[in-house]
């Protein structure tokens, strides 16, 4: 993990975590039990099966991603596990308003140049130059991480050349 000060924390809600697992394994039993329960061609029972299976699959995922956390230091986002989402070097601008294309609850950071797509199911995701924090976050402190990473942005931009 990046060593330096600490700026802000995010983890993901008890509440919130768990009410997500529950609604993803839910869809996955539901779609498991209307293959079994009705007579069904055998396509549409095996596909039913799959998705329902790939729904109890995304289930797990979820709840696995959503016992890290993200830290914001002097150089990174990074995760507990220690991975980097974007050093700060590399941030281009915060996008968290109403019509961003963002997680729920959450913000989208901007990179000069892209990184290999990651994602940790209700926490982040990664793709090309953009990285998406949130999901099953609290909004108050998804916001008030983005503010602190507009912040840190400012800092390193002043003084005006």
């Amino acid at each position: 993990m990046e060593q330096g000060t600490i700026h802000a924390r995010l983890r993901a809600s008890p509440v919130r975590r768990v009410l997500a697992c529950v609604t993803v394994a839910g869809l996955g039993l539901l779609l498991v039990l209307g293959a079994v329960s009705q007579p069904q061609p055998l396509v549409w029972r095996v596909l039913l099966v799959g998705l329902g299976g790939a729904s109890l699959a995304l289930a797990v995922a979820l709840y696995r991603a959503t016992a890290a956390g993200l830290i914001l230091t002097d150089s990174a986002l990074v995760d507990t596990d220690g991975r980097t989402l974007a050093a700060l070097e590399d941030v281009q601008s915060v996008e968290q308003g109403t019509f961003a294309f963002k997680p729920s609850n959450g913000f989208v950071l901007r990179l000069h140049r892209p990184a290999r797509a990651r994602w940790a199911p209700g926490l982040w995701w990664r793709i090309s130059s953009r990285v998406g924090v949130g999901g099953v976050t609290p909004p108050a402190a998804a916001k008030a991480m983005a503010d602190r990473i507009t912040a840190l942005l400012a800092a390193r931009e002043w003084p005006p050349s």
